[in-house]
């Protein structure tokens, strides 16, 4: 099955990016987390890549179960704006530039936080934050 490639533009360029649906464990229940991909100069130029923990709380059935979370396009135009600001060179070949959680702790969207719980399983535990995330709103 082909992966579709959505388009945007921002800052005067065009960017593709894709969206996979994911679920990340944590302590207590599971969570629906999506793979953000973005290239800005072609599929051999440094990828942009950050997982969206979703901020969705208390469903009785569980987070991964009913949880339809899946970002915007206005999301992923303010996910790459702020990659760029923060170091992100698009033009660059090869090699991946990840918004993780430990480096970026206070960037959010509307509706996800940022993850290192799918690429390092030793990551802080993200129903915590959830839980958090959720109350605060």
């Amino acid at each position: 099955m082909r992966t579709r490639l959505r388009r945007l533009r921002t800052r005067g360029r065009e960017f593709v990016w894709k969206a996979d649906i994911r679920c990340v464990r944590g302590e207590r229940d599971c969570h629906r987390c999506i793979r953000v991909r973005a290239w800005g100069a072609g599929k051999n130029s440094r990828a942009l890549q950050a997982d969206l923990l979703s901020k969705s709380w208390g469903s009785p059935w569980g987070a991964c179960a009913t949880d339809g979370a899946y970002p915007e396009p206005g999301d992923v135009r303010s996910l790459i704006e702020y990659a760029l600001a923060h170091g992100w060179a698009p033009d660059v070949v090869g090699g991946t530039h990840f918004l993780t959680e430990r480096e970026h702790p206070a960037f959010e969207l509307p509706g996800f936080l940022l993850t290192d719980r799918l690429r390092v399983p030793t990551a802080p535990d993200p129903t915590d934050r959830v839980i958090r995330a959720a109350e605060a709103d």
